[in-house]
């Protein structure tokens, strides 16, 4: 397994989770008269939700990895290259066209979304590169919003689109593309609608920062980190397991379920272990065991009755 370098962050720097959590009183009452007020105003300050019964205690991660070690193709290959290239990314305004197999077909602003009952969830977050963070996400379940819509019968998995925007997204421009655009991914209907999956809006008590999939994005606590897809415009409900970018691209290293699983390697390395950022020092290595669904295998496991997830990776 390649050697990973985490970014130097001092103990000092991580928020202590009692600290954080002190926190989101005063910004619970001064969000919600902001939300009122509409969209603009709304994603520019903080936001807060109620405390899940999701959430883990394990330490947070830093802020200032959470925001500046990023997975985001569309802005650049290189881990820093989100936070360094989405300056010039408007997130508003935005909204998500919501179609397919439902009764119901809208599209969604930015002003009704964040007025859904948002919470405060501390997911793991699980890479398939090998490193890890725990972060403070706040979003609401997307079965909440799959509801509105009235799924039919006939449906039986979520697709989901990002934009394409390739003058304010310089990693979709140029003459060699990593990735087809616009990025896709799909999970199965009984996964969408799983209390664990979430739309998130905001993390650490703010909205999302453009390099973590401003304004909107999918979180799968137990699945690796690239199918939480980001920056979403379109979210359709099929009957056939949809294409998911990863797997278009590789399907011999990225499947499409792509649950955390330390038995299943990579096929160019391990993921029995991994890195927590913040955790050790500049020259770490991977250190921690990966947990089964990324240690949520008590809520999970059972989606997956009777199938094998070597051949289902």
């Amino acid at each position: 397994m390649p050697v990973y370098h985490p970014p130097r962050i001092a103990a000092s720097e991580i928020t202590p989770r009692e600290i954080y959590m002190s926190r989101r009183k005063f910004m619970g009452t001064a969000a919600a008269g902001l939300v009122v007020a509409g969209a603009s105003s709304a994603l520019a300050a903080p936001l807060a939700g109620s405390p899940s019964t999701f959430s883990t205690d394990e330490t947070l991660t830093p802020k200032e990895a959470v925001t500046s070690y990023n997975n985001f193709y569309e802005f650049g290959t290189a881990k820093s290259d989100p936070a360094q290239n989405s300056g010039q990314f408007d997130p508003l305004p935005w909204s998500v066209k919501v179609d397919g197999l439902v009764g119901k077909p809208r599209e969604f602003g930015m002003d009704e979304l964040i007025k859904m009952p948002l919470e405060d969830r501390v997911y793991r977050l699980r890479c398939v590169e090998g490193w890890s963070m725990v972060i403070p996400w706040i979003g609401f379940p997307l079965a909440a919003l799959l509801d509105q819509v009235e799924p039919l019968g006939s449906a039986k998995y979520v697709s989901f689109e990002t934009i394409v925007r390739p003058e304010q997204m310089p990693g979709q421009t140029g003459f060699f593309q990593p990735l087809e655009w616009p990025y896709v991914e799909g999970l199965r209907l009984d996964e969408a609608r799983h209390p664990l999956t979430i739309l998130a809006v905001g993390l650490y008590g703010e909205t999302l920062p453009n390099q973590n999939g401003a304004p909107i994005r999918l979180v799968v606590p137990w699945k690796y980190g690239f199918k939480s897809i980001k920056s979403i415009v379109k979210i359709s409900l099929v009957e056939e397991q949809p294409q998911t970018t990863w797997k278009n691209s590789n399907a011999r290293e990225y499947g499409f379920y792509s649950n955390v699983n330390p038995e299943v390697d990579h096929p160019r390395w391990s993921q029995a272990t991994e890195q927590r950022i913040g955790e050790g020092g500049f020259f770490s290595v991977a250190n921690r065991p990966t947990l089964k669904f990324n240690g949520y295998a008590d809520e999970v496991a059972s989606l997956y009755e009777g199938m094998d997830l070597k051949a289902n990776f």
